[in-house]
């Protein structure tokens, strides 16, 4: 019997910023290494709220300005697209996004959906899961719109996304993006071919 193989699983919200970066490189990431992924949504917002950990808040100016900073820096050096500032953060939309991004992991659009919303969102700055964002990915996508935002907007799917974020917590995720291989948790973009390695190490 062959061995069972291994995937690593990528938690992702949208309204993430550092999922910009492993957002827009995945494909040549994924195509290069020879790996699988797993696309996991979920509401980090949720999470992070539970933790009283609150980024917005006005006396984080500094740290934000730095984020936004660095994820440029980092855009550079991965050579994709480097966002200019103002970026529209955070999003009033956020649950819908990643309920949509729910039925692209079922439907099989999802990473095409991933890279579309996240490039309006930076680079066009149209706020991920607004509609003048989503009319503009989906007519990308050549899928009906309407339709899509109809099934996003069941309660069906937005238990879905509560119960992806129960799971997400019993992992013991507190961020995005988070790469599991197994039961190795790794936070952050940055750690993206730290997981990579991990999962090439131990699948063989």
């Amino acid at each position: 019997m062959n061995k069972k193989e291994k995937k690593i699983d990528l938690w992702f919200s949208i309204g993430s910023t550092y999922t910009y970066l492993t957002v827009t490189r995945i494909k040549d990431t994924v195509k290069k290494n020879n790996i699988n992924i797993n696309l996991k949504p979920f509401n980090v917002r949720t999470i992070m709220l539970e933790m009283d950990n609150r980024p917005f808040l006005p006396s984080k100016k500094i740290k934000v300005d730095h984020m936004w900073r660095d994820i440029q820096r980092r855009a550079e050096i991965y050579k994709i697209v480097v966002p200019s500032l103002p970026v529209p953060y955070p999003l009033k939309n956020m649950e819908l996004a990643n309920q949509i991004a729910l039925l692209g992991v079922n439907e099989g659009w999802c990473l095409e959906y991933l890279e579309l919303t996240y490039h309006n969102w930076f680079i066009n700055k149209l706020p991920a899961g607004e509609d003048e964002n989503l009319i503009l990915t989906f007519k990308k996508l050549n899928i009906n719109y309407d339709e899509i935002k109809k099934k996003a907007l069941k309660n069906e799917v937005k238990n879905n996304l509560i119960e992806q974020t129960q799971i997400a917590k019993s992992k013991g995720i507190f961020g995005a993006p988070t790469f599991i291989v197994e039961k190795e948790l790794f936070w952050g973009d940055d750690r993206f071919e730290d997981a990579i390695k991990w999962y090439k190490n131990n699948n063989n």
